[in-house]
């Protein structure tokens, strides 16, 4: 399987929806088991709230800020993000070039990391 960005860009903005009226800010390359890859390009303003899976991202193109857990972390391309289950992330002050792969995994609600000894 392959999804490219320009492929995905293409199908950005998907069907419009009651969060997304302007469409949707992703498109789904593909899915197997509970791991999903998008590929994410919000226009001005990001809207996502917290998921049900760990989420990894992997930016593409732009530049910007990623706001997760409270902390601020500059990105750019190349940047590999994570955001854990549940907890408030979106992306900030990024250019209006930004695009990222976001890879959705494990069950929902997360992984369970064993207590360390």
């Amino acid at each position: 399987m392959k999804a490219t960005v320009q492929e995905m860009l293409a199908r950005i903005p998907g069907s419009p929806s009651a969060r997304y009226p302007l469409g949707e800010p992703f498109a789904t390359a593909f899915r197997r088991g509970t791991m999903s890859v998008e590929l994410y390009a919000p226009r001005g303003r990001d809207l996502q709230t917290p998921h049900t899976q760990d989420e990894l991202y992997i930016v593409t193109a732009g530049r910007g800020e990623f706001l997760c857990a409270g902390a601020r972390t500059a990105f750019s391309p190349g940047d590999v993000l994570f955001a854990a289950v549940g907890i408030e992330h979106r992306f900030e002050n990024f250019t209006p070039d930004f695009a990222t792969w976001v890879i959705f995994y494990g069950p929902p609600g997360g992984e369970k990391i064993p207590a360390q000894t």
